[in-house]
């Protein structure tokens, strides 16, 4: 009896040594997802009120842990019955990324001028309409990354046994929600920590040096978060129409890969955005 124990013991002990090893791997590979999931969910996290920060992030934390509880046992059970879904799965959340990112950049070129406009129009705005419409937006964005990190990490482990990839898989997915939104915590509170520091401090002194950095440094940090994580919903979804569709794969293979990611991207989202755009303007007509 004693003797199974110990087996039952040493097997598990042997799963998690090889989790740990396939869990690095995966790690590694989705890297550079994790930093563009980082950037776009930090520029999304922010803009409310300094009393509705925390709550708005962990609303927004809790849709994240709901989209990998759905995409993680779908994504293994699609890769077993029917694979090639997977691939169709990513590219349109490509084209939904690709739509995100083109979006931010026509407003910037084009109606950034009415920002007076719009901010007379938040005052008479309903606050918590506004806040829910930005949160489920970051849950949407968070559930196509999500689906792209998870199939990456399932990918480097698909020749292990099913129990590997599964707890593997669900290693990655705990990772990016509180690795990534951890941080984003920290970002979004920096200000709130240097007033601490400035009046704890009395104003003189190190720590109230180092608060009033903290202060200055939040807004500089939401605005090169916001152009990153612009590149960054342009680059993953040019990287996923490059890497799931062989003939833009093999297309023009002498430009470099990023490059071409940067085209596609900008072309699917104003392919994406001339379509949006034109079908609000016909339904606009029909209503009339």
């Amino acid at each position: 009896m004693a003797s199974g124990f110990f087996a039952i013991l040493d097997d598990i002990g042997a799963l998690m040594d090889d989790v740990a090893v396939t869990a690095k791997v995966a790690a590694k590979k989705t890297a550079g997802i994790l930093g563009d999931d980082l950037a776009v969910n930090a520029e999304k996290s922010t803009g409310f009120l300094t009393s509705r920060e925390l709550p708005v992030l962990w609303a927004i934390t809790k849709g994240s842990l709901i989209n990998k509880l759905i995409i993680v046992p779908v994504a293994l059970l699609l890769n077993v019955f029917f694979p090639v879904a997977i691939e169709y799965v990513l590219i349109l959340g490509g084209f939904y990324l690709a739509y995100e990112g083109v979006e931010k950049i026509v407003e910037f070129f084009f109606h950034h001028k009415d920002n007076a406009h719009e901010a007379a129009e938040e005052v008479v705005t309903d606050d918590r309409v506004a806040e829910k419409a930005k949160v489920k937006s970051a849950i949407m964005t968070d559930f196509i990354l999500s689906v792209e990190i998870v199939i990456i990490a399932l990918g480097t482990v698909l020749e292990e046994s099913m129990m590997i990839q599964v707890v593997t898989v669900s290693a990655i997915a705990i990772l990016a929600t509180v690795g990534v939104y951890g941080i984003v915590a920290i970002i979004v509170r920096m200000d709130d920590a240097g007033f601490k520091l400035i009046k704890s401090s009395g104003d003189k002194g190190f720590f109230s040096k180092l608060g009033h950095l903290l202060v200055k440094a939040l807004p500089v940090i939401i605005k090169i978060l916001s152009v990153v994580g612009t590149i960054a919903l342009i680059l993953v979804s040019g990287g996923i129409f490059v890497h799931n569709i062989d003939y833009l794969h093999h297309l023009l293979p002498n430009i470099p890969t990023t490059v071409k990611e940067v085209v596609l991207g900008l072309l699917a989202g104003l392919l994406v955005l001339l379509v949006v755009t034109g079908t609000k303007k016909v339904v606009q007509l029909v209503k009339q």
